[in-house]
């Protein structure tokens, strides 16, 4: 058996509100539910059990050599170009952020998972698209290309699984949590 899997960041409760407050204005959005709102360090994929078990000690290594630090999330975009698929808040990126995600994809690759072929850019993904229209996108961005949040405390991350359904959200469930020692 199989699960489906990333490492993420949880986003504070007074954050997330002030993201699901943010969720309006863009026909064709199909809104993430506030439940769903994280920061994804590296997604896995799917990964076999024995595999997982690897990188949940991988991971908890990594833990061990990161400290606790602070961030904003600032800024929105979307990805897909000139024919956008998601809008997004952005992440400071500070070097502690950086650090987090390249050692979550060293725990990867020393769980020999494949290596992630993209950048690591820091995001939260607010919304998928279906043919929304181009200048409510572009309005969206241009709203919110002066926001951000608060400061707050990363002082843990955690491995989840997802599960995809039809017509609804994925769900995702906290697998393993590793507090920040470094």
């Amino acid at each position: 058996m199989s699960l489906r899997l990333f490492a993420a960041l949880a986003l504070p409760d007074d954050i997330a509100d002030r993201l699901v407050a943010l969720m309006k204005g863009v026909p064709g959005a199909k809104w993430r539910p506030r439940e769903n709102l994280h920061l994804t360090l590296r997604f896995f994929g799917d990964v076999a059990e024995p595999v997982a078990d690897d990188l949940d000690a991988e991971l908890s290594s990594a833990a061990e050599a990161c400290a606790p630090f602070e961030m904003q999330l600032r800024r929105a975009g979307s990805f897909g170009g000139a024919d956008p698929h998601a809008l997004w808040i952005g992440a400071s990126e500070t070097p502690a952020l950086a650090k987090l995600a390249t050692a979550c994809e060293r725990a990867a690759r020393r769980a020999k998972l494949k290596p992630e072929p993209r950048a690591f850019t820091p995001h939260v993904t607010l919304a998928y698209l279906a043919k929304a229209p181009i200048e409510r996108v572009q309005g969206f961005e241009s709203r919110l290309g002066l926001f951000e949040t608060p400061p707050f405390t990363v002082e843990r991350f955690g491995l989840y699984s997802s599960f995809t359904r039809r017509e609804a959200p994925s769900l995702y469930r906290l697998e393993a949590e590793y507090e920040l020692r470094g």
